[in-house]
């Protein structure tokens, strides 16, 4: 069963570069981009698949988006009312549809500061994604800790594989085969709660984060209030060092996981992960240093930002991706 609604976005916004700030590399598997549009499968109404499709109609100052949402045969009829309750929600938080950055660019321009009216100019749109759960944002984070991130890709790829809820999707390749490509959505902490420490290791993933995976997927899914998911939502309130406090009381979860949480699942755009190697070797490049910049240098360079280090971490990004060709 198939249905669509139109989203509205504050602009302006692209589409391309906001999924590619979320998906990072071309290699991920849960967040997939074909060049026009950007496809994830949520796990929806309990086990039931349901795959999202987004295209951006409009111009960059003018968007808007078209989203197509595929239930599985048989799966309960989706309609415009439950999605844009659940659904919609989901991809408003994902992609910062809402999120005015008005004034990030007329500070960039009336700091007269070069760089970053460069960089705006160049990924002019993009917004700060999210995970759609703090649940997801730190098993990304746990597994890409310490090893490339196209290792750490790999990883959260099997994961997905393995034991993320299944859509079979019809092949659209243009092969005309009729054969299905599966889909899967993002492990949630019920699918991951009783998977055994041997089982993530079977994957790549270390004994050391095999067991915060597990453990953390058991907090989540506990019957404790105290220590459950919506839980870690509710951190929301707090201001970012009560949250990296909380964060790294969680086995697996350091100073880079939870500044690494702040930004990219609680949208926190003033936080700038300072340990993270591939941001600190952006920095390098970006302002010709002999070396990478520790976390105390990386924060005195980003602070010029405030408060808006993490967007820029972001363009960051984007502007890596494109030096290697990806984008």
């Amino acid at each position: 069963m198939e249905d669509s609604l139109a989203l509205t976005v504050v602009p302006p916004f692209r589409l391309d570069f906001t999924v590619w700030a979320l998906r990072r590399r071309k290699t991920n598997i849960v967040d997939l981009w074909d060049g026009s549009k950007y496809t994830r499968v949520i796990a929806y109404n309990g086990d039931d698949p349901v795959k999202i499709t987004i295209g951006q109609q409009g111009t960059i100052n003018h968007p808007q988006l078209i989203v197509a949402l595929q239930s599985k045969n048989g799966g309960e009829e989706i309609t415009a009312a439950n999605v844009q309750k659940d659904v919609g929600r989901i991809i408003q938080k994902m992609l910062g549809l809402d999120r005015d950055l008005t004034s990030f660019y007329t500070l960039a321009k009336n700091n007269k500061d070069d760089l970053l009216v460069s960089l705006g100019q160049q990924y002019l749109g993009v917004k700060p994604p999210c995970f759609p759960s703090i649940f997801e944002t730190l098993i990304n984070a746990i597994a890409c800790q310490q090893v490339t991130l196209d290792l750490g890709i790999l990883m959260l790829n099997r994961l997905a594989e393995n034991f993320g809820v299944e859509f079979e999707d019809e092949d659209d390749d243009g092969g005309g085969d009729g054969e299905a490509t599966p889909l899967h959505a993002f492990p949630r902490p019920e699918d991951l709660a009783d998977v055994s420490e041997q089982d993530l290791r079977k994957l790549g993933f270390s004994r050391q984060k095999a067991r915060a995976i597990r453990e953390l997927a058991m907090i989540c899914v506990a019957d404790n209030n105290d220590n459950n998911e919506v839980q870690l939502d509710n951190l929301g309130g707090m201001s970012n060092e009560q949250i990296v406090e909380q964060l790294s009381a969680i086995r697996g979860i350091g100073r880079w996981s939870a500044e690494y949480a702040l930004l990219r699942g609680f949208g926190r755009i003033d936080s700038f992960p300072g340990d993270d190697i591939g941001a600190q070797n952006n920095l390098k490049q970006l302002f010709h240093l002999d070396k990478k910049p520790d976390y105390a240098e990386v924060k005195k360079l980003t602070s010029r930002w405030h408060p808006y280090e993490g967007l820029v971490y972001f363009h960051l990004l984007l502007n890596k991706l494109r030096t290697r060709g990806i984008i």
